[in-house]
């Protein structure tokens, strides 16, 4: 699902900056999570993806398919 998230934020042209202010996060949270050196839990999970504008839940599809 964090691959989702990264593609989302992206084709959002978001930076991990953008994101981690929309959650009231430093870049770095966004970076650790994104690396896999920190895991979501689902609340962050969909936070992020709310701030991202992608619906969670299809972000959560996506990572069932691959």
């Amino acid at each position: 699902m964090i691959d989702a998230l990264i593609a989302a934020r992206k084709a959002a042209n978001l930076t991990q900056e953008d994101v981690g202010q929309r959650i009231g996060h430093r870049q770095t949270f966004v970076s650790k999570f994104e690396l896999g050196e920190r895991r979501l839990d689902a609340a962050e999970f969909l936070k992020v993806s709310r701030a991202i504008g992608a619906d969670p839940f299809e972000l959560m599809k996506q990572a069932e398919q691959d």
